[in-house]
């Protein structure tokens, strides 16, 4: 089956000297970047402060976040932006009092470490974290996640897609759960978005962050927190700073006048030449839409599983392609050294300890660079 999407190929440079498999890690740098940076640096040097108001750079954080709403099924003015997703995580948790009665989050132990390290840090402020453990690294046991959300529940933390397997968790199930006893779901879509389609409207889900950095090509610097709009006003982060205020250039150290919406949840000055470095692959997948890159994933990861299958590799990825995100993760002998000697040979994957080597196929990825990464890592192993 050909994949009609190859005509965005052009857009992306680093694909014409290498097989390019490693977008659920940093997704390849649209050709239109270099120009929005020097959009940036002309500003910067032609207007200078100026720049705030002149060319709006005080409200490109918002204007960003409403790209990404497009993205999320989310309405314009829901989606403030950040530097990282640990960050925009903390501003959600600094929403929540962790030493009243109802204090306990519930994750997966299979979440990105770094949300993990966070979310312990909050037993320093009376916090119980219970973390749901998973029998074989792919996929968390739903009833188990769903038995330990209770009346003590705060937040739910989850991922909606397990970075080291691409298993796609049941997020109705989980919110349906975690709204019957009174807590809040915090849904990381960073491995989703951008691949997977995602209704957050329709998943009623409380909060929603993620990031440019990986199937959005947007690169790094940009994160985003979504805040469910009938929840975002009555919620005061501690976590905040002056871009919040209603007034920022007022500089009045009373209590904060608190924005609505977005604005709510930003802190401090944004990183403006990474706002502007992610807008030619937000508009890309925009323009793509979800819908047709999720349909050609779907094939290209049952294009992998079974070339995988006839080598007789371990496949640490669901099968189920309801079930399956945009990643392939396969184990193969001597897997780290296999996985350094892809990368010299200019074929860009990554590696994840018990889950193995991950391959990462996008919209701009041929059958052939597939292929030729399989026979690649048949041909290392084989000596």
């Amino acid at each position: 089956m050909s994949n009609d999407l190859l005509i965005w190929r052009d857009q992306f440079p680093i694909l014409s000297r290498t097989t390019y498999l490693i977008s659920n890690s940093l997704g390849a740098m649209p050709r239109g970047v270099p120009e929005a940076l020097g959009n940036y640096t002309d500003d910067w040097a032609n207007e200078g402060v100026r720049s705030w108001e002149t060319r709006d750079w005080l409200n490109l954080p918002l204007k960003i976040g409403n790209q990404v709403a497009s993205l999320l099924g989310a309405p314009a003015g829901s989606v403030s932006t950040h530097a990282n997703v640990t960050l925009a995580s903390a501003v959600a948790a600094s929403c929540f009092d962790f030493s009243l009665k109802r204090n306990k989050i519930v994750c997966s132990s299979l979440n990105f470490p770094s949300l993990i390290y966070l979310y312990r840090q909050q037993e320093k402020q009376g916090a119980r974290l219970h973390l749901v453990d998973s029998p074989d690294g792919v996929h968390v046991p739903l009833e188990a996640l769903l038995e330990a959300i209770d009346e003590r529940t705060v937040l739910v933390p989850i991922s909606h897609i397990i970075f080291k397997s691409a298993f796609i968790q049941d997020v109705q199930a989980v919110v349906q759960r975690a709204h019957e006893v009174g807590a809040k779901v915090v849904l990381d879509v960073y491995q989703s978005a951008g691949v997977v389609p995602i209704d957050v409207t329709r998943l009623e889900v409380d909060f929603v962050v993620g990031g440019t950095l990986k199937w959005l090509c947007g690169g790094p610097g940009v994160s985003y927190l979504y805040v469910k709009p009938e929840l975002a006003d009555t919620l005061e982060p501690t976590l905040t700073g002056w871009m919040s205020h209603t007034k920022p250039f007022a500089f009045d150290p009373s209590p904060i006048e608190r924005s609505t919406g977005a604005g709510r949840f930003m802190n401090g000055t944004p990183a403006i030449p990474a706002l502007f470095a992610c807008g030619p692959g937000l508009k890309i997948i925009n323009e793509i839409g979800v819908e047709a890159i999720r349909s050609n994933s779907i094939r290209q990861t049952q294009h992998l599983i079974d070339a995988s299958d006839k080598h007789g590799w371990k496949v640490n990825t669901p099968r189920d392609d309801g079930t399956r995100g945009g990643t392939v993760s396969i184990m193969v002998p001597d897997c780290e050294n296999v996985s350094r000697e892809l990368l010299a040979r200019d074929i860009l994957i990554d590696f994840r300890p018990g889950a193995g080597i991950r391959l990462s196929p996008h919209f701009y990825t041929t059958n052939d660079e597939m292929d030729h990464a399989i026979e690649t890592i048949s041909e290392i192993v084989a000596g």
